[in-house]
């Protein structure tokens, strides 16, 4: 690979920093049971690729804010940790940009 190659690497942070999210914040579009099986909590940490997940000291922390919408957590949940899920309302939500 060429140097010149190798500059125009761009990593896959600073694809996702380009993104906008408009969040409504009188709606969360997603819930969580904090409360639920650590095993089950720990399958949502290592799979959420926007990394919203955090499990410490025995407690979970979650913010909707910086969902990208994919439906991960959702489906991997099997209603266990998830106890609400659906697309944000109109305008808000993520802003995938391509620049």
């Amino acid at each position: 690979m060429s140097g010149q190659s190798a500059a125009l690497r761009v990593s896959v942070e600073e694809k996702l920093g380009v993104d906008k999210f408009h969040v409504d914040e009188s709606y969360p579009h997603i819930e969580v049971d904090k409360a639920a099986d650590p095993a089950d909590i720990m399958t949502l940490v290592r799979a959420c690729p926007a990394g919203l997940y955090k499990y410490s000291e025995g407690a979970l922390t979650f913010d909707y804010a910086g969902c990208f919408e994919c439906g991960t957590c959702r489906v991997l949940s099997k209603g266990k940790v998830v106890s609400k899920w659906s697309f944000p309302k109109g305008t808000f939500g993520v802003e995938y940009r391509f620049g």
